[in-house]
């Protein structure tokens, strides 16, 4: 390894660190294939981008197996989680993993994947697709929005948390 590739290494690592130690909420991303098969993955780069429209982003890696999917779909759900959600959000950043799998997914009226006791629901539309690196940003539109009174997860320095208030 030349110099330079050592510090391009410690430099990715160093980001990733840094990336880690910002805290933040965890979704779960679901969408139906036009087969009707489920698909969905992890994401904490999540926010929200514009009230009017309702807009939300989330990322999603280029070489995700369900990238292409996402890339096609005209609808997807994002589900902010439960702490009780950590095993689950895993399960969604394991490649291969079986995602929907005893899992307390049920169908909406358009198909979709909707998570129980999901402490938010968005149900949105592609808004755009934007290239990010090795990622795809992907803006929905919030067709419409479900809120309960769970209390949400926090990820920090790759572990999952409870927020004050929330059960342990």
């Amino acid at each position: 390894m030349t110099r330079t590739e050592a510090l391009h290494t410690d430099q990715k690592a160093l980001f990733k660190q840094a990336m880690a130690s910002f805290p933040s909420g965890v979704t779960i991303v679901t969408t139906t294939a036009q087969d009707g098969r489920w698909w969905g993955f992890t994401a904490t780069s999540f926010c929200s981008v514009s009230m009017d429209p309702p807009l939300v982003l989330v990322c999603l890696a280029v070489g995700a197996e369900c990238h292409p999917v996402f890339a096609e779909t005209d609808r997807w759900i994002v589900h902010i989680l439960h702490p009780d959600h950590a095993d689950l959000a895993i399960r969604f950043a394991t490649r291969g993993a079986d995602k929907f799998a005893d899992a307390d997914f049920r169908p909406d009226e358009h198909g979709l994947p909707v998570l129980e006791r999901a402490c938010v629901v968005l149900d949105c539309t592609p808004y755009a697709r934007h290239e990010g690196g090795d990622h795809t940003i992907l803006v929905g539109r919030v067709e419409s929005t479900t809120v309960s009174e769970e209390i949400p997860a926090l990820y920090f320095r790759r572990a999952f948390h409870a927020l004050p208030g929330s059960r342990p």
